[in-house]
Protein backbone atom coordinates (compact mmCIF):
# COMPACT_ATOMS: atom_id res chain seq x y z
CA UNK A 1 0.00 0.00 0.00
CA UNK A 2 2.80 2.41 0.49
CA UNK A 3 4.45 1.44 -2.57
CA UNK A 4 0.86 2.16 -4.14
CA UNK A 5 1.12 5.43 -2.55
CA UNK A 6 4.56 6.57 -3.11
CA UNK A 7 3.82 6.17 -6.88
CA UNK A 8 1.08 7.80 -7.47
CA UNK A 9 2.78 10.71 -4.99
CA UNK A 10 5.97 10.81 -7.97
CA UNK A 11 3.48 10.83 -10.55
CA UNK A 12 1.29 14.19 -9.04
CA UNK A 13 5.15 15.83 -8.63
CA UNK A 14 6.22 14.99 -11.95
CA UNK A 15 2.49 16.58 -13.22
CA UNK A 16 2.98 19.77 -11.62
CA UNK A 17 6.51 20.55 -12.52
CA UNK A 18 5.86 19.64 -16.25
CA UNK A 19 2.77 21.77 -16.36
CA UNK A 20 4.71 24.79 -15.75
CA UNK A 21 4.04 28.29 -15.53
CA UNK A 22 2.85 31.07 -17.38
CA UNK A 23 1.74 30.99 -21.32
CA UNK A 24 4.60 29.71 -22.69
CA UNK A 25 5.89 27.52 -20.01
CA UNK A 26 4.88 23.98 -21.65
CA UNK A 27 7.88 24.88 -24.25
CA UNK A 28 10.74 25.27 -21.11
CA UNK A 29 12.73 22.65 -19.24
CA UNK A 30 12.23 22.03 -15.88
CA UNK A 31 15.60 23.52 -15.24
CA UNK A 32 14.48 26.89 -17.07
CA UNK A 33 11.36 27.10 -14.35
CA UNK A 34 13.37 28.29 -11.21
CA UNK A 35 15.29 31.72 -10.39
CA UNK A 36 18.45 31.61 -8.36
CA UNK A 37 17.81 33.84 -5.48
CA UNK A 38 21.24 35.78 -4.60
CA UNK A 39 22.19 39.17 -4.53
CA UNK A 40 23.38 40.93 -8.15
CA UNK A 41 25.39 43.68 -8.13
CA UNK A 42 24.90 47.02 -9.64
CA UNK A 43 27.14 45.38 -12.85
CA UNK A 44 25.08 42.53 -12.89
CA UNK A 45 22.09 44.39 -12.84
CA UNK A 46 23.03 46.62 -15.40
CA UNK A 47 21.30 45.78 -19.28
CA UNK A 48 18.87 46.24 -21.55
CA UNK A 49 15.69 43.72 -20.35
CA UNK A 50 13.04 43.22 -22.93
CA UNK A 51 9.60 42.45 -21.64
CA UNK A 52 8.90 38.92 -21.24
CA UNK A 53 4.70 38.87 -22.23
CA UNK A 54 4.31 35.46 -20.74
CA UNK A 55 4.42 36.85 -17.15
CA UNK A 56 3.95 40.50 -17.67
CA UNK A 57 1.07 42.54 -18.82
CA UNK A 58 -0.32 46.51 -19.69
CA UNK A 59 -3.79 46.76 -18.15
CA UNK A 60 -6.14 49.76 -17.70
CA UNK A 61 -8.86 49.90 -14.78
CA UNK A 62 -12.03 52.60 -15.44
CA UNK A 63 -15.09 53.30 -13.06
CA UNK A 64 -18.43 52.30 -14.44
CA UNK A 65 -21.02 54.50 -13.31
CA UNK A 66 -19.27 55.22 -10.53
CA UNK A 67 -19.64 51.70 -9.12
CA UNK A 68 -16.99 49.47 -9.90
CA UNK A 69 -13.71 49.15 -11.49
CA UNK A 70 -13.74 47.40 -15.00
CA UNK A 71 -10.45 46.05 -15.62
CA UNK A 72 -8.56 45.49 -19.25
CA UNK A 73 -5.53 44.56 -21.02
CA UNK A 74 -3.99 45.19 -24.32
CA UNK A 75 -2.67 41.57 -25.30
CA UNK A 76 -0.01 42.38 -27.63
CA UNK A 77 2.65 44.85 -26.58
CA UNK A 78 6.60 45.16 -26.64
CA UNK A 79 8.73 47.06 -24.29
CA UNK A 80 12.13 47.57 -23.18
CA UNK A 81 13.82 48.52 -19.61
CA UNK A 82 17.55 50.36 -20.03
CA UNK A 83 18.76 49.88 -16.67
CA UNK A 84 22.00 51.34 -15.35
CA UNK A 85 22.46 49.70 -11.67
CA UNK A 86 25.18 52.31 -10.79
CA UNK A 87 22.94 55.73 -11.64
CA UNK A 88 19.64 54.49 -12.12
CA UNK A 89 19.27 58.16 -13.32
CA UNK A 90 20.58 57.21 -16.45
CA UNK A 91 18.34 54.35 -17.10
CA UNK A 92 15.10 54.35 -19.26
CA UNK A 93 11.84 53.08 -20.16
CA UNK A 94 9.74 52.33 -22.93
CA UNK A 95 6.94 50.11 -24.32
CA UNK A 96 4.14 50.25 -27.33
CA UNK A 97 0.54 48.78 -27.10
CA UNK A 98 -1.50 47.08 -30.42
CA UNK A 99 -4.82 49.25 -29.52
CA UNK A 100 -6.57 46.65 -31.54
CA UNK A 101 -5.48 43.70 -28.99
CA UNK A 102 -8.04 45.26 -26.44
CA UNK A 103 -9.30 42.78 -24.36
CA UNK A 104 -12.21 42.88 -21.17
CA UNK A 105 -13.52 39.70 -21.63
CA UNK A 106 -16.46 40.69 -23.45
CA UNK A 107 -16.73 40.99 -27.42
CA UNK A 108 -18.82 43.44 -27.66
CA UNK A 109 -17.49 45.89 -25.66
CA UNK A 110 -13.86 45.24 -27.32
CA UNK A 111 -15.59 46.08 -30.74
CA UNK A 112 -17.03 49.31 -29.40
CA UNK A 113 -13.43 50.88 -27.94
CA UNK A 114 -12.15 49.90 -31.38
CA UNK A 115 -14.50 52.77 -33.13
CA UNK A 116 -13.96 56.24 -33.11
CA UNK A 117 -16.09 56.83 -30.03
CA UNK A 118 -12.56 55.33 -28.24
CA UNK A 119 -9.86 54.46 -29.50
CA UNK A 120 -10.25 54.51 -33.76
CA UNK A 121 -7.65 51.77 -34.31
CA UNK A 122 -7.77 52.51 -37.89
CA UNK A 123 -6.75 55.85 -37.29
CA UNK A 124 -4.40 55.93 -34.54
CA UNK A 125 -3.21 51.83 -34.33
CA UNK A 126 -0.66 52.48 -31.52
CA UNK A 127 -0.28 53.41 -27.69
CA UNK A 128 3.55 54.19 -26.75
CA UNK A 129 5.19 55.29 -23.74
CA UNK A 130 8.88 56.91 -24.02
CA UNK A 131 10.46 57.79 -20.37
CA UNK A 132 12.87 61.11 -20.55
CA UNK A 133 13.59 61.50 -16.97
CA UNK A 134 13.77 58.26 -14.41
CA UNK A 135 14.41 59.71 -10.63
CA UNK A 136 15.20 57.11 -7.74
CA UNK A 137 12.70 57.50 -4.77
CA UNK A 138 14.45 55.03 -1.89
CA UNK A 139 14.22 51.66 -3.49
CA UNK A 140 11.46 52.58 -6.53
CA UNK A 141 11.68 54.95 -9.39
CA UNK A 142 9.55 57.53 -10.43
CA UNK A 143 9.59 57.08 -14.46
CA UNK A 144 8.23 60.16 -16.17
CA UNK A 145 7.90 60.11 -20.14
CA UNK A 146 5.40 60.70 -23.15
CA UNK A 147 2.83 58.77 -23.59
CA UNK A 148 1.52 59.05 -26.98
CA UNK A 149 -2.50 57.48 -27.66
CA UNK A 150 -4.85 58.52 -30.35
CA UNK A 151 -2.64 61.33 -31.88
CA UNK A 152 -2.34 62.79 -29.04
CA UNK A 153 1.15 62.89 -26.73
CA UNK A 154 0.70 63.73 -22.96
CA UNK A 155 3.75 64.21 -19.98
CA UNK A 156 3.16 61.36 -17.28
CA UNK A 157 4.62 59.82 -14.53
CA UNK A 158 4.61 56.39 -13.56
CA UNK A 159 5.72 55.40 -9.51
CA UNK A 160 7.49 52.07 -9.87
CA UNK A 161 8.02 49.58 -7.82
CA UNK A 162 10.98 47.44 -7.91
CA UNK A 163 10.43 43.79 -7.07
CA UNK A 164 14.24 42.92 -7.45
CA UNK A 165 16.57 41.47 -9.92
CA UNK A 166 16.99 37.50 -10.07
CA UNK A 167 19.21 35.07 -11.96
CA UNK A 168 17.67 32.04 -13.57
CA UNK A 169 19.33 28.50 -13.61
CA UNK A 170 21.03 28.97 -16.94
CA UNK A 171 22.38 32.33 -15.62
CA UNK A 172 20.73 35.10 -17.24
CA UNK A 173 19.30 38.12 -15.78
CA UNK A 174 15.53 38.91 -15.11
CA UNK A 175 14.04 42.23 -13.71
CA UNK A 176 10.62 42.95 -12.10
CA UNK A 177 8.60 45.90 -11.69
CA UNK A 178 4.96 47.11 -11.02
CA UNK A 179 3.73 50.22 -12.32
CA UNK A 180 0.47 52.49 -11.79
CA UNK A 181 -1.00 56.12 -12.86
CA UNK A 182 -3.62 57.56 -13.99
CA UNK A 183 -4.61 59.58 -16.91
CA UNK A 184 -7.16 61.86 -17.72
CA UNK A 185 -9.03 59.77 -21.25
CA UNK A 186 -10.57 63.33 -22.31
CA UNK A 187 -6.90 64.77 -23.00
CA UNK A 188 -6.69 62.23 -25.42
CA UNK A 189 -9.91 62.44 -26.83
CA UNK A 190 -11.66 59.63 -25.33
CA UNK A 191 -14.82 61.98 -24.62
CA UNK A 192 -17.70 58.87 -25.37
CA UNK A 193 -20.09 58.25 -22.22
CA UNK A 194 -22.81 60.33 -21.12
CA UNK A 195 -23.62 61.45 -17.67
CA UNK A 196 -26.57 60.17 -15.84
CA UNK A 197 -29.49 61.79 -14.47
CA UNK A 198 -28.09 61.91 -10.77
CA UNK A 199 -24.99 63.64 -12.68
CA UNK A 200 -22.57 61.19 -12.29
CA UNK A 201 -20.58 59.87 -14.83
CA UNK A 202 -21.16 56.50 -17.41
CA UNK A 203 -17.72 56.26 -17.08
CA UNK A 204 -14.62 57.79 -15.49
CA UNK A 205 -12.63 60.58 -16.93
CA UNK A 206 -9.90 59.09 -14.95
CA UNK A 207 -8.42 55.78 -16.23
CA UNK A 208 -5.90 53.84 -14.11
CA UNK A 209 -3.51 52.31 -16.11
CA UNK A 210 -1.23 48.92 -14.67
CA UNK A 211 1.95 47.44 -15.68
CA UNK A 212 3.45 43.92 -14.62
CA UNK A 213 6.41 43.40 -16.14
CA UNK A 214 9.45 40.85 -16.09
CA UNK A 215 11.69 41.61 -18.03
CA UNK A 216 14.75 39.62 -19.67
CA UNK A 217 18.45 40.67 -19.78
CA UNK A 218 19.32 40.76 -23.52
CA UNK A 219 22.39 38.70 -24.39
CA UNK A 220 25.40 40.94 -25.91
CA UNK A 221 25.89 40.44 -28.94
Amino acid sequence: MKRVSLTIGILLAGLFIFSGFGTNAGNLTIVEKFAVAEKLSPEEQTGTYSFDKAHSSIGFRVKHMGLVDVPGYFRDFTGTVNFDGKNVEKSSVEFSAKMDSVDTGVAARDKHLKTADFFEIEKYPEMTFKSTKVEKKGKNWLVTGDLTMKGVTKQVSFPVNVAGFVKDAKGGVKIGITAETSINRRDFGVNYGSNLPNGAAMLSDDIKVVLNVEGNMQKAK
